[in-house]
């Protein structure tokens, strides 16, 4: 594997600090900014949506820029609101600022996924991507809980500030290890955008976009929530938090590696699995939430099924888009991020509305029987076209042969 797709999972990391880490900071913003739980939940959702505009806008933006200057300017705009939002006393600057970090951070996460899979062979493609979103489960382990000590001590500002530093050496390692060449080989043109499209919103693509939208709000729903749950339901006390942020991103980390070494081979039967799983287990996080350890054992076991599920979906993608080199990345990163937007909204209402902190992890069993729902009906529609391909085909082989023996 090519040091550079390393390198690209470090910058993930230090941005999926900052996506994520809101979901131990909630109650201190909501405090300190004077604004509801639900409301400072909605700073993930700000993120999210600008990660949804943000990827396919800053994918064709950049799509002449050489890779380098490309990630180099979005890391140097994600480090900058990163500043502001730690120094701002205003929830609506913050807002912003989340929602311009995101632009950022989703032009990076665009041209990264497409760097990494044209770093290395077809063969390797699915460890080139389980790197760059291992990155993200390595901000669940470290950043994220690391996140939610610091907001314990010294107040949710410092985390911000910690996401600011530790983006600086992803920088360093960005200028160093990446060649800054153009993002389409010497002498070649770029696929023209119509085309591209024409690629991402075919019959084959959609229902893979949508299904792993769903997967991700279901990720996102619980996990924006997880603190109020574990300290308000289950009954543990702050210092439990971070423990049990940093088990959802072991969980996640490990299924993120078993999946890019399983999913080049099984594809299908991994996505499968890994739905049907989180159907039944985020159901049974919503039933055990009052027992702290069958909790604390179930949040490692989610965390693996939600990433690994989700990187074998976003190799899916990748895979069945070859003709879209620029936006394959981009639409990827759009429909994951779609699913964080809508999956924290819609937590928030079932905490409005009064059914308690579990609410938001029922949604996310709703949003993944959804998602199998979808991924069933695509299948079954798939095999009944073959099968009246099939007819179609037969009936011509038939008539053929009856000519022939007529004559």
């Amino acid at each position: 594997m090519p040091f550079a797709v390393y390198v690209l999972g470090l910058a993930v990391f230090a941005q999926g600090t900052s996506e994520f880490m809101l979901s131990g900071l909630v109650s201190g913003i909501a405090a300190d900014l004077g604004v509801s739980l639900s409301a400072a939940g909605l700073l993930t959702s700000a993120f999210a949506v600008g990660m949804v505009v943000g990827a396919p806008l800053m994918a064709l933006a950049g799509r002449t820029w050489p890779r380098r200057r490309a990630l180099l300017f979005f890391l140097a705009v994600f480090i900058a609101v990163h500043v502001v939002g730690a120094l701002t006393p205003s929830y609506g600057v913050l807002l912003a600022t989340r929602f311009v970090g995101a632009l950022a951070n989703a032009g990076f996460w665009a041209v990264a996924l497409s760097t990494a899979v044209a770093l290395v062979p077809d063969r390797l493609k699915g460890r080139a991507t389980a790197v760059v979103v291992g990155g993200v489960t390595v901000a669940c382990v470290v950043g994220v809980p690391a996140g939610a000590v610091l907001g314990e001590h010294w107040g949710w500002r410092s985390a911000f500030w910690a996401v600011a530093l530790v983006s600086l050496p992803a920088v360093v390692a960005v200028l160093r290890s990446l060649p800054g060449g153009r993002s389409t080989e010497k002498g070649s043109a770029p696929v023209p955008v119509r085309d591209e499209l024409r690629v991402l919103t075919g019959p084959r693509l959609r229902p893979v976009l949508l299904t792993m939208a769903l997967v991700q709000g279901a990720t996102f729903c619980a996990f924006s929530y997880l603190e109020p749950l574990l300290t308000r339901e289950t009954g543990l006390g702050a210092g439990w938090v971070p423990v049990a942020l940093a088990l959802f991103g072991a969980g996640a980390f490990a299924g993120v590696t078993v999946a890019g070494r399983v999913t080049d081979a099984h594809p299908v039967a991994v996505v499968a699995t890994g739905m049907t799983a989180l159907v039944v287990g985020w159901a049974a996080l919503a039933l055990a939430a009052g027992r702290p350890v069958l909790a604390l054992a179930l949040i490692p076991l989610l965390g693996m099924l939600a990433f690994g599920t989700g990187t074998a979906l976003i190799t899916r993608v990748l895979g069945l888009a070859p003709g879209a080199p620029t936006l394959a990345g981009a639409f990827s990163t759009t429909a994951f991020n779609l699913g964080a937007t809508v999956g924290p909204w819609a937590g928030g209402l079932t905490l409005d509305a009064g059914f308690g902190y579990r609410g938001p992890v029922w949604v996310s069993a709703l949003l993944m029987a959804l998602a199998l729902l979808t991924a069933g009906a695509r299948w079954l529609l798939r095999r009944a076209r073959g099968s009246a391909r099939g007819r179609r085909t037969g009936g011509r082989a038939r008539g053929r042969t009856e000519v022939e023996a007529g004559s």
